[in-house]
């Protein structure tokens, strides 16, 4: 792992079972971080690299193998879901090659003390987050593996340097993205 600051939001790092999936998540954190801010949120397959290798053996100038359970990422450049990522992630379903998933989305938020003053009309408040001196915008990164597994990372953009990190930073972002992997279930029922 990298010396930016990491696990803010959790308990010691992610456990043995998640090492894989926060390791991919970060990876992709930095990629889509390379672009900038403003970007449109993005969908990631995510899948052993091993196999991938085996699979493609010309992603061998591209892919390396640093760890048995190590998992590669494939951008899905279909995802467009505009401002509600959830709706998006329902219409997904994955085959059964893919081993996890993850999005990466960008939000405006206030800090507390601020809850008051925001209209509720969804609209103007959109308006009203965006517009107001106090904002803070993160860039989260919330992931997934088919037997339930899930961590997430987040970057401020105040605070360039530090990368959150924790189990339960968004959980309805991971909730969906469970639910990503139980289509296949249920249409074999």
């Amino acid at each position: 792992m990298s010396s930016e600051s990491q696990d803010h939001a959790g308990a010691g790092g992610p456990t043995p079972a998640q090492e894989p999936l926060a390791a991919a998540l970060i990876e992709i954190e930095r990629y889509v971080g390379a672009s900038g801010w403003d970007q449109p949120a993005r969908l990631f397959a995510l899948a052993p690299t091993a196999r991938l290798l085996e699979a493609e053996p010309s992603l061998a100038g591209r892919l390396t193998v640093s760890a048995p359970d190590q998992l590669s990422s494939i951008e899905q450049d279909d995802f467009h879901p505009g401002q509600d990522v959830l709706a998006g992630l329902a219409a997904i379903a994955w085959p059964g090659t893919v081993t996890g998933c993850a999005v990466c989305t960008e939000r405006s938020f206030l800090p507390a003390g601020h809850e008051a003053e925001i209209p509720d009309d969804p609209d103007e408040a959109a308006d009203f987050v965006a517009s107001h001196p106090s904002r803070e915008d993160i860039r989260v990164v919330m992931g997934a593996l088919r037997d339930g597994t899930t961590y997430g990372v987040a970057r401020l953009a105040s605070h360039p340097d530090e990368l959150l990190a924790g189990d339960h930073l968004v959980p309805a972002l991971s909730s969906a993205l469970v639910r990503t992997f139980e289509w296949e279930d249920t249409d074999q029922a």
